[in-house]
């Protein structure tokens, strides 16, 4: 697999990007919802990083800078027909990976609360990330754990 900062112009990346944006609306109430969509993944703050297995895209992630030691994990999606390949963890320590060259000493997350979101959950208690209360400008929501983790 090939991870690349990807500057979301493409149509494969567009149409994931959105295609995640749809499934939170699957399983969250609209105000519960916290995914960018692409106009918000393109600020200066987000870096978004594509996952190709040669020509195929098979996931997406982001890392949204909070403050100079501090920063999110956003929009981690896997292709549907990508699950279970491995794709969400080689990202997730890519984006960690990332978060320490740049001296952060934190990386916080949200995610949801309903059942749809446990094999994210999983994932991200495995790479060490506690549960924590809400961080940044997030709210408490009972459709929303937050998450976090020192780097």
């Amino acid at each position: 697999m090939k991870i690349k900062i990807d500057d979301l112009t493409g149509a494969e990346v567009s149409e994931l990007v959105n295609g995640h944006l749809q499934g939170m609306t699957l399983h969250s109430p609209p105000e519960s919802i916290h995914a960018l969509n692409l106009e918000a993944l393109q600020q200066p703050e987000v870096t978004f990083w594509s996952v190709w297995e040669e020509d195929v895209l098979v996931g997406c992630g982001a890392l949204k800078e909070l403050d100079d030691k501090h920063g999110e994990v956003k929009s981690m999606r896997t292709s549907s027909s990508h699950l279970r390949k491995g794709v969400a963890k080689q990202l997730l320590e890519h984006i960690i990976g990332e978060a320490q060259r740049r001296g952060y000493q934190r990386l916080s997350l949200e995610t949801g609360s309903m059942d749809a979101f446990e094999p994210a959950r999983k994932l991200y208690k495995r790479f060490g990330f506690e549960f924590c209360k809400p961080f940044s400008d997030y709210l408490e929501d009972a459709n929303s754990v937050f998450m976090t983790k020192e780097l």
